[in-house]
């Protein structure tokens, strides 16, 4: 990651207000019906990612980020007993121990629809991303930092019901925009709630600040919603809220892959017509690049795809692990507006992908703040490759198929 950055930012039209961001309180929200099958009369899209729109320039001079390094001793680390300054999320070394002395923030990260809410902001920052379905066909991430800040995430939207689960798993401070009163209701009255951050009464302009840790930026009536992962935690700090470093061990880390993988150069998820990436091994850098989907598919079109950037740093997104996990999928609120409860405790079938390998494993989750982790099928732990991991969760019933010698697909099916 390079040490610094520089962010312009351009705004069309008149300045919003600027105001507090207050902590959480239970309201009352209208969710809007979604389709359950989402833009199916419109014609086909082909919509190269474009660059922000030009006017009025605000420069962002962002402190230098902290960096990892990668381990110095072939056995590596964890799930226990990490030293001080090794990322337990990652298993590489940090630059700044005293980064890793804070709890995990986590941002929830929507890319729909494709023209507006792409490139996204801050994900190729993250130490852990979950990709996961929230309703009508579509996909939405639950991004975890805590070694590196990204000085802008988003666009940041609403949660869902596995935002709960994943919220106590990595005992993280949390931030997203609303939620269906059900699943608000569910994060407002939890032990957490304190450390829920929500854009609540007027807004402010970016950019973010310890006191409006989250902001709006609103190029060609965009209006997006993004967040700064250092101001969330200076603003949770100022609410009074404890921000230390928590438990976070569970994952093992080496650097040498395991001998038994088997080839595994593309993966493909397809959750919809409208949803689907693919990741590519790239052997010069040891990590899987992030294509995704270019064009709805409503006429059997073959799948389109492009690059999938960061926008804060203009670098395709990168992981170092990829790992598929099939979960059960049941409806906490049936369609039309549909809202889905996705089990991730106890154990499932899982795919892991390091180094141009894969490995069919089991994943475990056997207390509600007990991070994830992979086992064989002997219960013996599974290595993750050192660096950024990326969670994909799909239904029990999905297909899985190895395409050729180098090619895994996974298409969505629920329940």
């Amino acid at each position: 990651m390079s040490q610094h950055r520089k962010i312009a930012f351009y705004f069309l039209g008149f300045l919003l207000s600027s105001c507090t961001v207050i902590p959480p309180q239970p309201v009352e929200i209208t969710t809007p019906t979604i389709s359950v099958n989402p833009l199916l009369n419109h014609e086909p899209t082909l919509t190269p990612f474009q660059p922000a729109p030009t006017a009025t320039e605000i420069i962002i001079t962002p402190t230098p980020l902290p960096t990892e390094t990668p381990l110095p001793l072939p056995e590596g680390y964890g799930p226990v007993d990490f030293p001080d300054n090794v990322n337990p999320l990652t298993g590489l070394i940090v630059s700044d121990p005293e980064v890793l002395q804070r709890r995990p923030v986590a941002v929830k990260v929507n890319i729909v629809p494709r023209r507006n809410n792409r490139p996204p902001w801050g994900l190729s920052f993250a130490d852990i991303v979950y990709e996961f379905y929230q309703n009508a066909g579509y996909s939405r991430f639950h991004a975890i930092f805590l070694n590196q800040d990204a000085d802008l995430v988003g666009p940041i939207r609403s949660a869902r019901m596995l935002d709960d689960l994943l919220v106590r798993m990595y005992k993280s401070i949390f931030s997203y925009a609303g939620a269906d009163p059900k699943i608000e209701n569910r994060l407002l009255n939890s032990e957490y709630s304190s450390r829920l951050v929500r854009e609540i009464g007027s807004r402010s302009v970016c950019p973010p600040n310890p006191a409006r840790p989250l902001c709006r930026y609103d190029p060609a009536g965009n209006n997006f919603l993004l967040g700064g992962t250092r101001q969330l935690h200076e603003y949770i700090g100022n609410q009074g809220v404890q921000d230390v470093s928590q438990n976070l061990d569970g994952m093992l880390f080496h650097l040498e892959p395991p001998e038994d993988g088997i080839k595994a150069l593309e993966i493909v998820t397809r959750y919809s017509i409208d949803m689907y990436n693919r990741w590519e091994y790239d052997a010069d850098t040891g990590k899987y690049l992030r294509f995704q989907d270019n064009l709805l598919l409503n006429r059997g079109q073959a799948e389109v795809f492009v690059p999938l950037i960061d926008r804060l740093n203009d670098q395709q997104i990168m992981a170092d692990n990829v790992v598929i996990l099939f979960a059960e999928h049941s409806y906490f609120q049936p369609r039309p507006a549909e809202i889905i409860e996705i089990n991730l405790n106890g154990s499932g079938l899982a795919y892991a992908f390091r180094d141009g390998s894969s490995y069919e494993l089991r994943w475990q989750h056997l207390a509600s703040d007990d991070l994830l982790y992979l086992t064989y099928s002997n219960g013996d732990l599974y290595p993750f490759k050192p660096g950024i991991t990326w969670f994909q969760v799909v239904g029990k019933s999905s297909q899985v198929t190895q395409v050729d010698e180098n090619s895994w697909r996974f298409v969505y099916s629920f329940p």
